[in-house]
């Protein structure tokens, strides 16, 4: 498996910076790496609160470890940013992800009210904000975020391409 120090090198030598790099998705790439390390699906997230831009909780993917499916990067912020605001809406908080939000991930950002979501990657296969569920769309969706893609995708592209060919 290519090494973290790698990784981590990639995350920081992406490519030309753009209009669309900052400092809260490259936080997020860097919690991807610290998933990579443990052996999980390399995906980072974290949570700020947009009107004073402050980081309120960042996670990766713990699943394997916490031998738990729901244990997705966004859905261990959005419970810590909950506990720590004391409250299961964060109508004020903006949530940066280095992969396109599943379903479930997608439909916990809705009921949390979150205001923004940007995301690094597109997921083609299990995506539910662009691609697969289009959760924001459906009818049954109470709160759709204003949502970014596309942003700093290709370090986070590379990361999960690496991450997969060395896992086969």
């Amino acid at each position: 498996m290519q090494s973290l120090l790698d990784l981590s090198l990639m995350v920081s030598q992406s490519g030309q910076m753009s209009l669309f790099d900052n400092k809260h998705m490259s936080r997020a790439l860097e919690e991807a790496v610290k998933a990579a390390n443990r052996g999980e699906v390399p995906v980072g997230a974290v949570l700020v609160h947009g009107p004073t831009d402050e980081v309120i909780a960042a996670a990766s993917n713990r699943v394997l470890e916490l031998k738990d499916p729901t244990a997705h990067a966004e859905m261990l912020v959005i419970r810590e940013a909950c506990r720590i605001k004391n409250n299961e809406r964060l109508i004020d908080c903006d949530l940066y992800v280095t992969l396109e939000p599943c379903p479930m991930c997608a439909q916990a950002v809705s009921f949390a009210r979150i205001r923004r979501l940007y995301f690094a990657a597109s997921d083609e296969k299990g995506g539910g904000v662009e691609n697969g569920a289009i959760v924001f769309n459906v009818k049954s969706c109470h709160h759709k975020p204003e949502v970014y893609g596309d942003i700093m995708a290709e370090a986070s592209t590379k990361m999960l391409k690496q991450f997969f060919k060395d896992r086969r």
